[in-house]
């Protein structure tokens, strides 16, 4: 039996994954939890073999729930489900740790098969993103620019390329409203930009904001 652990902030979504696992013989689900810091506290107390992550999360972001998790816990496989497009994060999550990155929008079975390959150790991405890796593997191209950025520093980047004010990705992110400041010239510096429209514009033609 596979015991999955949910941790996702929308009850329409958990109620929609608990059905699905209900109708799947060979899985359980062993909890879950609508926020980051009640999520690691859960974890951190039992034992899951598969844990459904999205990446937005109140009080501590999904990606840092991914990294503790990591770090804490290794052998518990991580399966990103999220509404943010392949693109944008699937790459930066593996990298983390993740065992695999799924859009939300995902049929029920794929995301059952999903499950069950990480649970034994096995790596999941789409048919979609493995062409693109490996097509920018045959490329062999320099790195882009917002590859220099750290998480934070794309997460927030992502967040302004898609047009939401200072104070929401504060809010979003459970920071001061000086800190995104801060990281925002840290991302323009990086990048070579002066302005959000640039960053706006360099998001869009990379397919980093829908």
């Amino acid at each position: 039996m596979i015991k999955v652990f949910i941790a996702d902030d929308h009850s329409i979504v958990r109620e929609g994954l608990k059905q699905i696992l209900t109708d799947t013989p060979d899985m359980s689900l062993m909890g879950e939890a609508s926020t980051g810091p009640e999520a690691l506290s859960k974890i951190r107390k039992n034992r899951y073999d598969v844990v459904v992550l999205d990446l937005s999360l109140p009080g501590i972001s999904g990606l840092d729930v991914l990294k503790q998790i990591k770090s804490e816990k290794p052998d518990t496989q991580v399966l990103i489900l999220s509404i943010y497009p392949e693109e944008q994060y699937a790459v930066r999550v593996l990298k983390a740790g993740a065992a695999g990155y799924m859009s939300k929008e995902t049929a029920p079975d794929e995301l059952v098969e999903a499950i069950r390959k990480v649970s034994v150790g096995r790596k999941y991405v789409s048919t979609a993103l493995a062409e693109k890796l490996a097509f920018d593997l045959d490329l062999e191209t320099d790195n882009e620019l917002h590859e220099a950025l750290s998480d934070r520093e794309f997460q927030v980047m992502c967040l302004i390329a898609s047009g939401k004010r200072m104070t929401d990705i504060a809010s979003e992110l459970s920071l001061s409203v000086k800190t995104v400041s801060t990281y925002r010239t840290r991302i323009l510096e990086k990048m070579k930009m002066k302005t959000n429209a640039e960053i706006m514009h360099y998001a869009m033609k990379h397919g980093l904001v829908e």
